[in-house]
């Protein structure tokens, strides 16, 4: 996984959360691309470019170097009129790795053995990488899971009229929209799978919506795929692409593996966590440079607190973007400390946890445990808030407006309704905090009435990081 995969996996985690929170049943699916032309690839180069010893110490790197070599290999060269011009030898290794892809579908032994070798290297890697970023699946059906269903998807659509014959192929005509579902060699596409894909989710799930977190140079695919769907007999059920932008890099392209421009996504978490822990001790030296007690934590929670703010930080940056947006990668602006970032609302939150500890009020272990204590509370237990300043009453506008941008994000599945709502949050908290002395409020009844806005706040921040898949540490 590299950098540019970021977006599909944090904005689909997203909505699920969300959708989730409001109540709805979420499967959330993991349709991995373990059955198509990058195998042929990856089996080519196993064949004729591994090193050996490389392979045995670490298998996805071994792997991965011999997709770029081969992609390499094949790529030839753009002519004036943006076609693909290949030499000899870059057009029989590209005819070779085909073969060895319809061998592989084709249920070769040496193939199947070796692809069956390379899954769980691959799925390993992957897995580690979503346990940090704190991302589940429920299921994880790739291609190769949809494979045996494809002769009966086929058989259907004829038998329905669907699909029809032309120059030996099989298509299915939506208006000018014409999908190949099965080629004139027998093979079959992308297409078929996802028709598949379809059919066995709402043969097995029954499901309203079915939402795809997959970029925008997806789009035609899918608006031909929703159309046959829809001709296939579909109609009861909504599909839904949500599409976003790229991952650039500095030359304004898309960050990709198979121009080998990416940063792996494990280092770029890697240099995020060690950024946050390097900022904390800076920080920390600068407070006791200037007189100010600092607390003593062990080296394990620091280790904590740098996991939980440089991933935050990076997720955050990568959500707080409109999803159909491209937004180009920069190392600064990513793990950045200050203004509309995980880390402001992560120490928003800890501000707020800061002055209830010192009022006495414990923390609740959970976003949830914080609602429910909430909607648990009576009325007489609840100190009544006194918005005797505008400070106040702003804040308690935006603590209100919650449930409000939590439907919106919703209804366009766009989760930097809620990225934008916690930077409205945590500077209406610091107009606040700056202007409503909170633990020397003047009066008790006042005090309580701050304290309460003060854990509204931090319930709310921290429940809104939920959604967006990002956690809190108690203190920074």
């Amino acid at each position: 996984l590299h950098v540019g995969h970021l977006r599909s996996t944090i904005i689909g985690d997203a909505l699920a959360r969300i959708l989730a929170f409001l109540g709805h049943r979420v499967i959330r699916d993991n349709h991995l691309g373990d059955w198509g032309t990058q195998f042929g690839m990856i089996l080519y180069g196993y064949k004729h470019f591994l090193n050996a010893e490389a392979y045995r110490s670490d298998p996805v790197r071994e792997l991965a170097r011999l997709y770029l070599e081969v992609r390499q290999r094949t790529k030839g060269d753009e002519d004036d009129e943006g076609n693909i011009v290949r030499t000899a030898e870059e057009a029989a290794i590209l005819k070779a790795c085909q073969q060895e892809t319809a061998k592989l579908h084709a249920g070769d032994a040496e193939n199947v053995r070796l692809w069956r070798e390379f899954m769980p290297h691959c799925l390993a890697e992957v897995h580690a990488i979503y346990q940090r970023l704190g991302v589940r699946f429920d299921y994880e059906y790739g291609e190769s899971f949809y494979n045996p269903m494809l002769p009966a998807v086929i058989d259907d659509l004829l038998a329905k009229g669907v699909a029809r014959e032309s120059q030996g192929a099989l298509i299915v005509q939506d208006g000018k929209q014409v999908a190949l579902v099965r080629k004139s060699d027998g093979a079959y596409t992308y297409m078929t799978t996802d028709l598949a894909t379809i059919r066995y989710r709402v043969e097995t799930w029954n499901p309203d919506a079915i939402l795809y977190a997959v970029d925008f140079r997806q789009a035609a695919h899918f608006r031909t795929l929703f159309a046959v769907a829809r001709q296939w007999g579909y109609t009861n059920v909504e599909l839904t692409h949500i599409s976003f932008g790229s991952v650039l890099g500095d030359d304004r392209k898309p960050l990709s593996t198979r121009g080998g421009t990416s940063l792996e996504l494990q280092a770029l978490l890697d240099e995020a966590v060690r950024r946050a822990a390097h900022k904390y001790e800076q920080s920390r030296a600068e407070r006791l440079a200037a007189g100010y007690q600092v607390p003593e934590i062990t080296a394990e929670e620091k280790a904590r607190i740098a996991e939980v703010v440089g991933i935050g930080a990076v997720k955050y940056a990568d959500l707080m973007q409109n999803r159909n947006s491209d937004y180009v990668f920069n190392w600064d602006k990513m793990l950045a400390t200050v203004g509309n970032t995980a880390t402001y609302m992560q120490y928003t939150y800890a501000r707020c946890r800061s002055i209830l500890a010192e009022a006495g009020v414990v923390a609740p272990t959970s976003a949830a445990a914080a609602a429910s204590s909430s909607a648990n509370a009576t009325a007489h237990e609840l100190p009544s808030l006194l918005l005797t300043t505008a400070a106040e009453r702003n804040l308690t506008l935006n603590l209100l407006r919650f449930h409000e941008v939590v439907e919106s994000a919703t209804v366009e599945y766009l989760p930097h309704y809620l990225t934008d709502y916690l930077w409205e949050l945590a500077k209406s908290f610091s107009s606040f905090y700056e202007q409503c002395p909170v633990l020397k409020a003047e009066t008790p009844p006042q005090k309580h009435s701050r304290l309460l806005l003060t854990e509204l706040t931090a319930r709310v921040i921290r429940q809104t990081l939920e959604l967006l898949g990002i956690g809190v540490v108690e203190r920074m």
